[in-house]
């Protein structure tokens, strides 16, 4: 699959996480602070709560309803309950709009 294109640039507020779904895989999209856009897994490995609900702190989305942290450049959990990463995708820009291929994941 080709990358989709999600929202414009513009649309994304700073640090808060969007939620996409495409093909069906959920997705939460963060601009933080820097301007630096991330597209991590939407689904707590935790619990099946929504990330994109969560808070964004630094280079992190905390999941609301157990605390747990996820790096957005790792997808790594940071704090507990959650031992699981979520996946991360790559995000292109291109003409001022923010592109996702759901099917191809970075491993970092």
């Amino acid at each position: 699959m080709a990358s989709v294109r999600v929202c414009s640039i513009d649309e994304l507020a700073v640090d808060q996480a969007a939620r996409f779904v495409i093909d069906g895989i959920p997705i939460a999209v963060v601009k933080d602070s820097a301007g630096d856009i991330f597209a991590i897994g939407d689904t707590c490995t935790h619990g099946d709560i929504s990330l994109a609900e969560g808070f964004v702190e630094d280079d992190t989305l905390e999941c609301w309803a157990h605390g747990s942290k996820f790096s957005l450049r790792t997808g790594k959990p940071l704090t507990l309950p959650a031992y699981e990463p979520v996946p991360v995708f790559r995000v292109e820009l291109v003409d001022g709009g923010v592109h996702i291929d759901p099917t191809v994941t970075l491993t970092v």
